[in-house]
């Protein structure tokens, strides 16, 4: 199992929000660089990237930072938030990125999910978000009626390697996880997930393994760590 940290980006600077809603933003720190370097010394062998500015403008805004992250740490580097057009992808994929997310545009633009699909194997990852129990886009500000289950079988018939599902209503809460809804959503999925939102100890990392046999391949791990309530560190020894 993957212990994943998170860094999420806005305005330069690491954030977290609170059930993915703008302006509920608590920044733990001024330099992302330092950060990346501190969760690689904690044994993290993946750090997950998000350009929030980009999720909520539909194209990315850190593109820089993001570069010096990559050329920073020696762990692998999976980034999203803005990704909506292969040139985009190419400038990741060009950087060393090990793979990149597609959110909103993997629902609103089939063509350019087939293509990336196509150009870069392996290498995309769909990020499905839920709210309320439907799926949220555009920065978690809009959501779609489509079913998950359905979409699920459509992306492995596309070739997409990896989803990525995010609990928005727990996302940044710190009240733990709801295992029933993740493991409903990992059943129903051929394809591998990592999960996150709402992880807030070391218990609820202990009950996801538990869904390890059933496609759970990762943890992403945001509020916890930055505040101290889980040691990623330990996490990292203790469950990957």
């Amino acid at each position: 199992m993957l212990i994943i940290p998170a860094i999420d980006l806005k305005g330069g600077k690491c954030v977290r929000l609170l059930k993915g809603e703008e302006g509920t933003e608590t920044v733990f720190s001024e330099d992302p660089l330092e950060t990346a370097r501190k969760w690689e010394n904690s044994g993290a062998k993946l750090i997950h990237v998000v350009d929030l500015d980009g999720a909520f403008s539909g194209e990315p805004r850190n593109f820089e930072i993001i570069r010096d992250i990559v050329n920073t740490v020696s762990a692998d580097v999976q980034i999203g938030g803005g990704i909506r057009n292969i040139n985009t992808v190419e400038k990741y994929i060009s950087l060393g990125v090990r793979r990149v997310i597609l959110g909103t545009s993997a629902f609103q633009d089939r063509k350019f999910l087939i293509d990336t699909c196509k150009s870069f194997p392996e290498r995309v990852v769909v990020g499905i978000d839920t709210k309320m129990g439907k799926i949220a886009v555009k920065g978690w500000k809009e959501v779609i009626d489509l079913n998950a289950e359905d979409f699920l079988k459509d992306l492995n018939s596309l070739g997409v390697s990896l989803v990525i599902h995010t609990d928005v209503d727990r996302d940044g809460t710190m009240e733990g996880v709801n295992l029933i809804s993740i493991k409903r959503f990992v059943e129903s999925s051929p394809i591998p997930v990592i999960t996150s939102g709402g992880i807030s100890s070391m218990e609820d990392i202990e009950k996801l393994s538990s869904l390890k046999d059933f496609g759970l391949v990762g943890i992403i791990l945001g509020k916890s760590i930055y505040t101290g309530k889980i040691n990623l560190r330990e996490a990292i020894k203790r469950f990957s």
